[in-house]
């Protein structure tokens, strides 16, 4: 199921969509997936699996943490798409979000084949541009996968325009130029960006920029499509350690929170 769907009923319902993210693996196979089934219950419209990876330059440090707990404790690319068969039997779309690399290690045709068969939506790819993505753009365009390509406030124009061209089912638009990581205050950059994106395209516009409360996703999904959470989620959980189901409520009421925050702005 794209990711187009579930942005399509938030608009119904006269929302912005809730999309949160998770690393697979984190904080191991079996508690990502429960992890990610509880976003999925307490509000989240669409889900992000982290794909870890051992330079991750664009994660700030609760990321990062998370991605290294779960490379230490043995995870493998094939653990993402045993995540997302699992996460999207909920009915709701789960698009990988992944550094390239360990895509051309994989294989792209053989990734992109497996995630579909997997019931994954398509893939987030933060390093890849569009005029570098010739090989993954066209299995993807085969198996009608989601393509979602990154913009940022520093994007010209016509960077702009090839880069919502080539998206297939929304549109990231990050917000705080730098490393991921959760925020006090959202950017004043985010409105005019999503403003400009939506001057070239007719796709849902997702914006990430460090939300970790309902007030701070009420203030943006009061301009975007999407509010993508991260690092507010991935911290409860390392927050919690090793007590599982603190770090589990801990992740619901999270979600609470931000879903009421989608549906109030």
């Amino acid at each position: 199921m794209s990711t187009s769907t579930a942005f399509a009923a938030a608009k119904a319902e006269g929302r912005s969509a809730l999309v949160g993210y998770l690393p697979a693996g984190f904080p191991d196979l079996a508690g990502s997936i429960k992890a990610l089934r509880v976003m999925v219950d307490a509000g989240c419209d669409v889900l992000e699996v982290g794909l870890p990876y051992s330079d991750p330059v664009m994660d700030g440090p609760t990321i990062q943490a998370a991605a290294q707990q779960a490379l230490e404790a043995g995870f493998r690319t094939t653990d993402v798409l045993r995540t997302v068969e699992a996460v999207a039997a909920t009915g709701v779309p789960t698009v990988v979000m992944t550094y390239w690399n360990p895509v051309c290690r994989y294989g792209v045709e053989r990734f992109a084949k497996d995630l579909a068969s997997a019931g994954g939506a398509g893939l987030i790819t933060p390093d890849l541009v569009p005029d570098e993505a010739e090989s993954w753009v066209g299995v993807a365009d085969e198996l009608g996968l989601d393509k979602v390509f990154l913009v940022a406030p520093s994007s010209t124009d016509e960077r702009l325009r090839m880069t919502t061209e080539a998206c297939r089912g929304f549109v990231y638009a990050t917000a705080v130029m730098g490393v991921t990581g959760v925020r006090a205050s959202s950017s004043d950059l985010a409105g005019p960006l999503v403003a400009r994106a939506r001057t070239v395209t007719t796709l849902p516009v997702g914006v990430g920029l460090g939300v970790s409360n309902g007030d701070q996703a009420a203030e943006v999904a009061g301009f975007a499509d999407g509010v993508i959470v991260g690092s507010a989620f991935v911290r409860r959980l390392l927050d919690a350690g090793t007590d599982r189901a603190a770090g589990l409520a801990s992740l619901a009421e999270l979600t609470r929170d931000l879903a009421d925050g989608v549906r109030r702005a």
